[in-house]
């Protein structure tokens, strides 16, 4: 039982990209309809737990999961621009560059030399994988210019995932406890997204609904990835869930069709090993 909560987050968190991509619609549609997705099976788990939480920490888990949506909005507009087996080894990479480097500066991890040492060597190990997953061999100026825009899109939006993964942190509740107020803070703050950027049509819109599928299987993700935690412990979870990235990388290539060269899948197999590597070596540290 232990070691298949080890492998179901990291096959729902695999799945999520390629899934949601396949489904199709704009990103708000998918971003509104995971969203509902994650708030209908945290409304279950709430009912079937009742855990408690103090009303300060379910505002703070409600505003870390408006934060997911920064991130997640910025991976679903990566998708359509330069396709899930690019967008995903980025967005992993500097998901854990960010939270590896929030967590020695603020939470004071990392307080050994030895500790220090290998952590950079962590997050170095990651900066390099993400710089191989991001090479191409298309030169075309238009195409050139929207890869580049599209990176620089992901890490500003990556901020949104620091601030997600960091607030729990410092919270007593477990993650069951914070998981609906998390979601509501998702449809809020997917809501107002999509009402500043005026696209209310997207409410009526069948692939809004039809993705409520990719929150349902994020959900899934994110309640083994909490239950492997206690079977398992944080360090041997986390480090299996990052097998994610290799899935869904694999999955864009093979499932949806997106070519890679010679030069750009060694670039990319490489990549991946390298996020992976350094993924362990920051959590183990």
């Amino acid at each position: 039982m232990n070691t298949l909560l080890l492998l179901l987050p990291a096959l729902g968190w695999g799945l999520l990209p390629p899934v949601v991509a396949k489904l199709g619609g704009k990103p708000s549609n998918e971003i509104l309809g995971t969203a509902l997705g994650t708030l209908i099976a945290s409304v279950g788990v709430f009912i079937v737990l009742r855990p408690q939480i103090t009303l300060q920490s379910f505002l703070l888990a409600a505003f870390a999961g408006a934060f997911w949506i920064v991130g997640q909005v910025g991976q679903y507009h990566g998708y359509q621009k330069i396709g899930v087996s690019q967008t995903m080894p980025i967005s992993t990479g500097l998901q854990l560059v960010g939270t590896s480097l929030i967590g020695v500066f603020i939470f004071g991890e990392w307080s050994t030399v030895v500790e220090k040492a290998f952590g950079a060597l962590g997050v170095l190990l990651l900066i390099i994988g993400i710089w191989l997953t991001s090479i191409t061999d298309r030169k075309q100026q238009g195409k050139n210019k929207q890869r580049v825009n599209t990176i620089i899109m992901l890490i500003l939006t990556s901020a949104g995932y620091w601030v997600y993964n960091s607030i729990p942190r410092g919270l007593s509740e477990s993650g069951l406890a914070i998981f609906l107020p998390e979601s509501i803070g998702m449809v809020l703050a997917a809501v107002i997204y999509i009402l500043a950027t005026k696209q209310g049509n997207v409410f009526k819109e069948k692939t809004s609904w039809t993705n409520i599928i990719g929150g349902l299987i994020f959900s899934f993700a994110a309640v083994t990835y909490i239950l492997s935690v206690k079977a398992n412990g944080v360090n041997t979870a986390f480090v299996v869930s990052q097998v994610s990235v290799v899935i869904s990388t694999l999955l864009g290539m093979v499932w949806m069709h997106e070519t890679k060269s010679r030069r750009e899948l060694m670039y990319t197999i490489m990549g991946l090993v390298l996020i992976v590597a350094g993924a362990v070596i920051t959590t183990i540290f």
